[in-house]
């Protein structure tokens, strides 16, 4: 299989993308964010379609700013809010959908824009690996400059706080880096399941640990063989790749969760 190109180009994009996915899914699970990180789908959703609006010759211009401009500011009004943290997640990601499906149904032109709901991992370019690179290098860069404050943020923020970190800058900085790599992986993902793999990569392997270390290495362990493995079973079974990838995911979620229920007995 590995004789086309399309498909060498795919395996390329997974050994990327699924260890990015792996390291933040870490932190998605453990400061509860599958909400916020679900509603970044929606938003790139909007950003595709005010991209095409005016014009913009690259789709991935459009989603990429307005990915960031949304995450940063869901951020900002979640903090500056006395409401929950879920209702305002939950009206930005309804509002974004609703604004992107009345956009791009505009003139009848919906079907241009459906390939982004389901994905096509398949379909990825030599240009858009190069992309995936640049995205994979700043990730770790950031991620080993901020982990120990990230980490803290997320344990207590108050604690935070009282050791001098800005607790709201860290926590915009994480939702760009969270924005980019959703807005990037959305055409090979889709809309409709990327948050799963934002979510059960770490969910699984909180199943099975009990500290930092094995939790990181786990759940980019599980992200990866479900790439891996999810697109072999995609081009045999000549399914989506991205849905075939997030059900080997929750294969391994589920039989995490069932060794956990079995220790804990």
């Amino acid at each position: 299989m590995f004789e086309f190109e399309f498909m060498r180009n795919a395996l390329c994009a997974v050994l990327l993308v699924t260890p990015l996915f792996g390291i933040l899914s870490t932190m998605v699970v453990s400061n509860r964010m599958a909400f916020f990180s679900d509603s970044l789908g929606h938003g790139a959703f909007t950003g595709i379609a005010i991209g095409a609006l005016i014009g913009v010759d690259e789709e991935i211009v459009g989603l990429l700013a307005f990915s960031i401009i949304f995450a940063l500011l869901i951020t900002y009004i979640k903090n500056k809010s006395h409401g929950g943290a879920d209702t305002v997640i939950g009206v930005f990601s309804s509002t974004a959908i609703a604004l992107g499906l009345m956009l791009m149904s505009t003139g009848g032109q919906f079907n241009k824009f459906s390939r982004f709901l389901i994905g096509d991992l398949l379909s990825i370019s030599r240009n858009d690996l190069i992309y995936l690179a640049a995205v994979f290098i700043a990730v770790l860069i950031l991620w080993a400059a901020l982990f120990n404050k990230l980490l803290i943020s997320s344990v207590n923020k108050t604690l935070a706080r009282s050791r001098g970190i800005n607790t709201h800058i860290i926590e915009s900085i994480f939702a760009v880096m969270l924005a980019v790599v959703v807005a990037l992986s959305i055409q090979w993902v889709g809309i409709l399941i990327i948050n799963a793999l934002l979510v059960l990569p770490a969910a699984a392997a909180r199943n099975v640990t009990n500290s930092v270390k094995p939790y990181h290495v786990l759940s980019v362990a599980i992200a990866l063989s479900s790439g891996i493995v999810g697109l072999l079973l995609a081009y045999e079974l000549n399914s989506a790749a991205g849905s075939t990838i997030v059900v080997c995911a929750a294969i391994i979620y589920f039989v995490t969760l069932a060794l956990k229920s079995r220790f804990v007995k």
